[in-house]
């Protein structure tokens, strides 16, 4: 077992911690509401599939969605899995009876995780995450002046994962995550004298949070097999601290903190309920069908006094369906690269003057193995469209690319001597 490959690698992830999200791809004004826009967990590989995931699990790729999935990996092989996120993003909106047109562009690192195998029939996961993140900057006038907002931060989980499976095609699994980060909202007034000032409004996280998984799968004639994946994540209330800071930026000094409380009793996170059933064709085709459900009408979200909370939650469901075809894993290349695609429709978290926010999209990729290597890269594509209902407000379509890289590595095959 080559426990000095191991140690290294873990010590890689956890210096990824310190930079993992610094460049920070979300830039819309949707983001400047709750915690900003959600993450559902999905590599680049389960992305380019509609993100499905709850059901999948396979010796040769990590799949943190659904922690059970963990005990699929072989008792000789070490998986990394690392992705980045590349977007380009066109909004429209009606302002004054014109039409306003704007387009962004932005990226980064999205998430890194590794497996490796406990035993026989035990595995384990550590890895880093995206849970929501925050990016919007826009302007408006205001009586005798100008009125700018902006905002950034994201919160992430940095888990630790273990699976077993306790007999035949049955295997349950828990995560154990640390919630952190911070969120920043800023608004910048700017009256005709000149004089201006600076409202901030700080979001500090620090804190864990579970999940829950299990899977079974039942083989069928002929190399097909059929599989049921469950994932469940308990309600809870955040720990952290939210506070507001008034800057007088004339002075450049900071003149005082207002209404900092505890996160505590009052911002909370609903329970979070994921099935999905994948079935698999042989060795070639594969397709999973995903439903999340989050109550997030429960949620609480205290907000700041003297500012009335511009939004409520509704509750969050999101429908997956997606593909693999590989045409045959030990042809020629190109009948060895995998060919996916998926779709997928949610109604989301926040509801904005009552009006509803939806999304839908679909998605496309591929995974190119690496020649003489057990290595994948995988590129993927997902068109996205977003605007709240029946009011649109904001228009927003997106085109993401990730790119994954899928190193699967012999390290825990003793040496034989000669």
């Amino acid at each position: 077992m080559k426990i000095s490959k191991l140690t290294a690698a873990i010590a890689l992830l956890i210096s990824a911690c310190g930079i993992a999200f610094a460049q920070n791809g979300t830039m819309t004004p949707y983001s400047a509401y709750g915690y900003g826009v959600l993450r559902d967990h999905a590599t680049s590989t389960q992305r380019a599939m509609g993100g499905v995931g709850y059901a999948m699990n396979s010796g040769r790729q990590i799949n943190a969605m659904n922690p059970a999935s963990h005990a699929a990996i072989d008792s000789l092989t070490f998986l990394f899995d690392m992705g980045i996120d590349l977007t380009s993003l066109w909004q429209s909106e009606i302002q004054d009876g014109k039409e306003v047109r704007d387009n962004n562009f932005g990226g980064g690192l999205d998430y890194v995780t590794m497996q490796f195998p406990l035993g026989r029939y035990m595995g384990a996961s550590v890895g880093l995450l995206p849970f929501s993140s925050v990016g919007y900057s826009f302007g408006s006038k205001i009586d005798n002046g100008l009125d700018s907002r902006q905002g950034n931060g994201s919160l992430n989980e940095f888990y630790v994962a273990v699976a077993g499976r306790p007999f035949k095609g049955f295997s349950v699994g828990a995560n154990i995550s640390y919630l952190f980060g911070t969120i920043i909202n800023e608004t910048y007034a700017t009256i005709s004298s000149s004089q201006s000032a600076l409202f901030q409004k700080q979001m500090m996280v620090r804190d864990f949070h579970l999940n829950f998984g299990a899977q079974y799968s039942v083989a069928l004639n002929q190399g097909d097999r059929v599989t049921l994946g469950l994932t469940y994540s308990p309600a809870k209330t955040l720990l952290g601290t939210a506070r507001q800071i008034y800057y007088d930026t004339a002075l450049d000094t900071e003149v005082q903190f207002s209404d900092e409380h505890k996160l505590k009793g009052n911002y909370s996170l609903p329970e979070t309920w994921g099935a999905g059933i994948n079935y698999q064709f042989g060795r070639r085709v594969m397709v999973e069908f995903d439903y999340t459900f989050q109550p997030w009408s429960k949620a609480k979200f205290r907000g700041y006094e003297g500012e009335p909370v511009m939004h409520n939650y509704a509750d969050r469901t999101r429908y997956s369906l997606g593909g693999q075809y590989t045409p045959d894993i030990r042809g020629s290349y190109f009948k060895r690269v995998s060919y996916r695609l998926g779709g997928y429709w949610s109604n989301d978290y926040l509801k904005l003057q009552g009006n509803h926010l939806r999304e839908y999209g679909i998605t496309a990729g591929f995974g190119f193995p690496v020649p003489s290597m057990r290595t994948t890269v995988n590129l993927g594509l997902e068109w996205m469209h977003r605007q709240a209902h029946p009011n649109p407000l904001i228009k927003e379509n997106y085109l993401n690319i990730t790119i994954g890289l899928n190193v699967n590595e012999m390290w825990f095959q003793k040496s034989k001597l000669l």
